[in-house]
């Protein structure tokens, strides 16, 4: 998803607390991140390739290098290339200054919750995004929750929100207008920025 569906997104869920709490972890993920430090887990059944994606491409774009994430796989297939063949093994390794960032749509099982509880207790910071995994979210430093629900956002689309957020500028934002005419005016000049490079 680029930088305009993004925003298009955005608008829609304006009115929702979404954007809040995607901004709110976005910015936490942000400030837990250092360079070659954010290992980005998912579940035995659910790899998550697209949030690895768009994060890359939003380190690159806003030149985060901390941004750019480890892919901890549980299955490293024969003659994977050197980035896409960091197993669990990598969790055990999991020291302070670095983030285990679990993306669990489906409940962790019992051996990446051992590892992400060991992580976090050898000092590495735990983040979970989750869809009402209460146990993972109880081992995690920062949480957010996407429950099943047909007026929320899905899961995949939770992920680009954070990941975009995660990219932006710490500075304050322009207070948003009430008008029809402000808003349509904001969206006109999101609109007309160019998309980030695509990426890994």
């Amino acid at each position: 998803m680029d930088a305009v569906r993004v925003t298009m997104l955005r608008e829609l869920l304006a009115d929702t607390p979404w954007l809040a709490r995607t901004r709110g972890f976005g910015g936490a993920l942000r400030g837990a991140a250092r360079p070659g430090g954010l290992l980005l887990v998912g579940t035995e059944q659910e790899e998550p390739w697209h949030l690895a994606a768009h994060l890359s491409d939003e380190a690159a774009y806003a030149d985060l290098p901390e941004l750019s994430p480890v892919l901890v796989r549980h299955r490293v297939p024969a003659g994977a290339p050197p980035h896409l063949a960091v197993s669990l093994a990598r969790l055990e390794q999991a020291r302070r200054g670095e983030t285990v960032f679990v993306v669990a749509p489906d409940t962790a099982d019992a051996g990446l919750l051992e590892r992400v509880h060991d992580a976090r207790r050898t000092g590495a910071t735990v983040l979970a995004l989750e869809a009402d995994d209460p146990e993972l979210r109880g081992l995690a430093h920062e949480a957010l929750t996407v429950r099943p629900d047909p007026t929320s956002p899905s899961f995949e689309l939770v992920q680009h929100l954070v990941s975009a957020a995660a990219g932006e500028p710490l500075q304050p934002r322009r207070p948003r207008g009430g008008s029809l005419r402000d808003r349509l005016g904001r969206l006109v000049d999101q609109l007309s920025a160019p998309p980030p490079p695509i990426g890994w």
